[in-house]
């Protein structure tokens, strides 16, 4: 059996994380497990509290299981894989023209090629911990308790040099806010024993950076 790597992509808002996990996954024939909280938030408005961010995590945990549990279906550009729909009801899957165009160059599996299997996580709960202490000074102990307990083999940090985007649940578009979100994260980062990668420039820079990560990694 070949081995699995758990690579998570985080980041504050707008900085691409989705993006990123769908283009790697199509990269590498993977799958990659979206985020929850936009699911959840879509579903029940965007007016949260701070049991909700409980419920939101836990969401996020059990989809994330139950992807890697499946058996890692290969993906085949098209987002939806394991059901989940695609970010923003949009197909957003990078071609493969597009990934050479943009530097990243073909995709390849690991399935046939290396020794171990990606799967992308966009969010865990180093996002959860950041977001509810941000909003509301204080964070869940059942969050806490699964930071200590749950492994991941990389973590690729978004950072905040892409235009902000609006959509209807961002709620940061000053550039300071998202900057200082970004340096929480940052020290999270540097203060654990995980492996990760900052990953900036534009999204074909960002892409080459993550793949390069991921690569090295190996």
């Amino acid at each position: 059996m070949r081995e699995t790597r758990k690579i998570v992509v985080i980041g504050p808002e707008s900085t691409g994380k989705s993006t990123l996990c769908e283009c790697l996954a199509a990269h590498y024939q993977t799958t990659w497990v979206p985020e929850y909280a936009r699911e959840y938030l879509l579903a029940n408005g965007n007016r949260y509290t701070y049991e909700d961010l409980l419920t939101i995590a836990k969401g996020q945990l059990e989809r994330e299981d139950e992807i890697v549990s499946s058996g890692y279906p290969v993906a085949s550009g098209v987002p939806g894989v394991n059901g989940v729909p695609a970010v923003n009801g949009k197909l957003s899957v990078a071609s493969d023209e597009t990934m050479r165009e943009e530097g990243a160059g073909k995709p390849h599996s690991l399935l046939t090629t290396h020794n171990s299997i990606p799967i992308f996580i966009d969010t865990d709960m180093y996002v959860m911990k950041v977001w509810s202490e941000f909003v509301f000074g204080r964070c869940h102990q059942w969050i806490l308790d699964r930071i200590v307990s749950r492994r991941y083999d990389l973590y690729l940090l978004c950072n905040t040099d892409l235009p902000w985007v609006k959509d209807e649940l961002r709620e940061y578009p000053d550039l300071a806010t998202r900057e200082k979100l970004f340096h929480i994260y940052k020290d999270l980062l540097v203060n654990q024993d995980t492996p990760w990668a900052e990953i900036s420039g534009d999204n074909g820079q960002r892409l080459q950076k993550a793949i390069e990560a991921v690569d090295g990694g190996r």
